[in-house]
């Protein structure tokens, strides 16, 4: 039997509520429904859904609708009806988006969801259900893979129709993943796009437009606007009715390179605080993301998260995916001592969470890659600074994670990341390294996966931690690079029953470009203090 928690009434429990759903044996999937409304045209009662944040036993729904409705879901397997689930109503307060969190559900199990809305008296709208399909996590030994990129819809370059829209998000839907990890710049608030783009070998790019990505996003409605512009997509639709998302937030959500207390120059803008843009940024985000909100902390007290966005996401035995926010804790981009780029709170929670860690392998999804420079000396994004020596700057942080992981004995660490629109594999190692107290690691780069491709930065690493390039690929033509040349790129993981990792670095046409298999190395006794 299906037992429901009932949410607490509040001021938003009509927009967000939980659902506990008790665990059902011996769930197989039914079919998928892939033909969602066209968001461009506003056609029909419900206007996006997808999954996110599955785990062994929870999984989020989140749809929105095209007006004032009550989400409602029926939850099946194998032909076989588990509940139908009246959910929160939603309306303009939340821009009529919705979800459910579903909880007590069978590990290792596939589970289909029909989602719709119904208006007020309980009318039915004026489109048919969306069908979604989603796999709870194994708990034990059982073989799962993902997909991971970022950066979407980038550098004024958006859904063009004459080439099929994002395309390499089929790509990615292709290779059959469990979860995808969009590792940051879900939207780019602070680059509007025109109808039409000269490209430098004279194409001309074609972009499908409405008004919310003509000019800079400032407003909530200017933030919610552009989220909704990504889901018009045919081939972003078709991945999130298949594959549940674990989404994070950069700094396009807001604006190049926000930290806070800034006050940018950019005249572009009226509202120059980016405290007050990220404030809305975050909130849009939140809103259209498949992120649980009851995981997150409420500072604000309205149901939204002021502040915390990192988390981790239990996968069973052989998998947990650590997200990070480097965005809402650092210091300045100055390049200043101790500014931070993760601040102490969530530093101190990475160390003791990876610690407590039992999978097999932890996966650390990051906004920034660790030793990829920044483009401009004066404004230092990332967490180096460019200066192969001692950690300074925002690098302590990463070297006090580093030394801790190896002093607490915690092996299999792999970090995954987007963020600088190219692809690559770079290898760690202290004996190459100024900073040598820690244990040997991969990190693996991939990107964009909708946006600008931009040049490898092989020669320009910072050393501090050593990296060494196994494999990279990006822009080698020195001028601008639509999407239209093919150097679109995400990452493939698979983990095998056996607890073997294979990376897998694709382009965007879903040809793999480079893999590298890693062999689980067994946990050493933590290091005397």
């Amino acid at each position: 039997m299906v037992a429901l928690e009932q949410p607490r009434i509040g001021r938003r429990s009509t927009l967000f509520a939980g659902v506990a759903v008790g665990a059902v044996p011996g769930l197989v999937g039914a079919g998928i429904g892939r033909e969602l409304p066209a968001l461009l045209k506003g056609r029909g009662s419900i206007t996006g859904a997808r999954t996110g944040e599955v785990s062994t036993g929870s999984a989020v729904v989140w749809a929105r609708a095209g007006q004032q409705g009550r989400l409602m879901l029926r939850l099946e397997s194998n032909g076989r009806r588990l509940r139908s689930v009246r959910g929160p109503w939603t309306d303009a307060r939340s821009d009529y988006t919705a979800r459910l969190q579903l909880t007590g559900l069978t590990p290792g199990r596939q589970y289909d969801a029909t989602v719709w809305f119904t208006g007020p008296g309980g009318s039915g709208g004026d489109s048919p259900p969306e069908r979604l399909t989603f796999r709870t996590a194994p708990l034990h030994a059982a073989a799962q893979s993902f997909v991971w990129s970022g950066d979407t819809c980038g550098q004024g370059w958006g859904i063009n129709p004459e080439l099929g829209g994002l395309t390499a998000y089929r790509a990615m839907l292709d290779t059959r993943p469990d979860f995808f990890v969009h590792c940051g710049d879900t939207i780019y608030g602070d680059e509007p796009m025109e109808e039409t783009v000269v490209e430098d070998d004279g194409h001309v790019w074609r972009n499908e437009l409405t008004d919310a990505v003509t000019h800079v996003a400032e407003t909530l409605a200017d933030f919610r606007g552009r989220h909704r512009y990504t889901l018009a997509d045919d081939h972003v639709r078709a991945l999130y009715a298949e594959v549940p998302t674990i989404a994070m937030w950069d700094d396009h959500e807001t604006a190049n390179n926000w930290y806070p207390g800034e006050l940018t120059d950019d005249d572009r803008y009226t509202e120059r605080r980016c405290d007050v843009l990220a404030a809305r940024g975050r909130r849009a985000w939140q809103e259209f993301q498949p992120v649980p909100l009851d995981r997150l902390v409420a500072e604000t007290g309205d149901g939204f998260a002021g502040l915390r966005i990192y988390r981790k996401v239990a996968r069973g035995q052989h998998l947990d995916v650590f997200c990070l926010d480097m965005r809402s804790y650092r210091g300045a981009n100055s390049g200043a001592d101790d500014t931070g780029i993760l601040g102490p709170v969530q530093e101190a929670w990475l160390v003791e969470s990876l610690t407590a860690s039992t999978a097999t392998w932890k996966v650390v999804c990051a906004d920034l890659p660790l030793s990829i420079p920044s483009t401009h000396a004066d404004d230092l994004d990332g967490p180096c600074n460019g200066d192969d020596g001692r950690p300074i700057g925002r690098e302590p942080e990463i070297a006090r994670v580093l030394s801790a992981l190896k002093r607490h004995g915690v092996r299999n660490v792999v970090w995954l990341t987007a963020d600088v629109h190219y692809t690559a594999a770079h290898h760690y190692a202290p004996e190459r390294a100024a900073f040598t107290d820690f244990d040997p690691f991969w990190e693996f780069v991939s990107g964009p996966i909708a946006s600008e491709t931009f040049p490898a930065k092989d020669d320009e690493l910072d050393g501090t931690f050593g990296p060494e390039v196994a494999f990279s690929q990006g822009n080698a033509s020195g001028g601008r690079e639509s999407p239209r040349a093919g150097h679109q790129f995400f990452g493939h993981a698979r983990v095998a029953a056996t607890g073997e990792l294979t990376v897998t670095l694709h382009d965007g046409t879903g040809a793999a470009l480079w893999s590298k298999v890693l062999e689980p190395q067994e946990r050493r006794r933590p290091r005397p203090v």
